[in-house]
This record gives structure tokens, sequence and C-alpha cells, in this order.
């Protein structure tokens, strides 16, 4: 597998697009996806990016989360703002990384991702509950580039 088109169906895409909604409904907080072929950058680094380019640093809580994905790199990163990572507990983020990933190892593209977005958003509604006036403020659809 080398292509992004090719990494997920148009029905996983969907079940991963309700999953955000699913995970969104309780908490203030914001999950993005993006799913690229190849960068020469680590993933890490290449996540931060994207987490800028996508306006994911402009949220008025700063409590977006972005989970990235390269294909053809086979790299996985995921990543919050700086709301989070102010209350998150230190080792969050690497069990969060260590649920997906066992999962892309299995060749289970669709339910790695669902568990650690679902997994994101119980811990965002702990911290960032919703309240009546929060406004979806990113989008839920899956980023490629």
């Amino acid at each position: 597998m080398s292509k992004v088109e090719d990494f997920l169906t148009a029905e996983e895409e969907a079940e991963i697009v309700k999953a955000i909604t699913i995970a969104e409904k309780n908490t203030s907080g914001e999950i993005r996806i993006h799913i690229e072929n190849h960068t020469e950058k680590p993933p890490l680094e290449r996540a931060q990016e994207v987490f800028h380019f996508l306006g994911m640093d402009a949220t008025s809580l700063r409590n977006g989360v972005l989970f990235y994905v390269g294909v053809a790199d086979h790299t996985f990163a995921i990543i919050g703002d700086e709301g989070i990572d102010k209350v998150l507990e230190n080792d969050f983020w690497d069990c969060t990384r260590d649920i997906v990933i066992t999962n892309f190892k299995e060749r289970k593209f669709k339910d790695g991702l669902v568990a650690g977005i679902l997994r994101a958003g119980e811990r965002l509604e702990q911290y960032f509950p919703f309240s009546g006036d929060d406004k979806d403020e990113l989008s839920n659809e899956i980023s490629k580039g």
C-alpha cells in the first residue's frame, strides 16, 4: 500500500468522520485526521506543520488534536495543542499512539484511528467539557495531502 487513495475505503473514511463527531459530542476539543503519502520530515515535525497549516492552533481553547498518517512511509504521529498538553498526563499521547499502531500492524487502519479518536474524545471531555455556546471550530473531514 503506497497511496493515500488506497489507505481507506470511502466507507471507512465515513466511519472515521462519524467517530470524530461522536468524540467531539461531549467536548469542546477538536480532532482532525491528516493522511498523506510521503514526507522527507520526521512524522512529529510534519504533524506540527500540518497542525498549523490546518489552523488547529487557532481554536479558542487551544484544544485541537491531530492524528497524522504517512502512508508510504508507514509513519504515525499524534499531537495536541498547548491547552491539552497543560492538563493531560505525560504518557497520554504515547498510550493513544500505541493503541493506533497496534491496530495498524494488523492492517486495521480504520479500527486503529477510531480507537484513538474515541480515546482522545473521552479524555478531552474530562478537561474540556462541551458547553452550550461551543461550536465546531474545525472540519471533521479527513485532510489529505
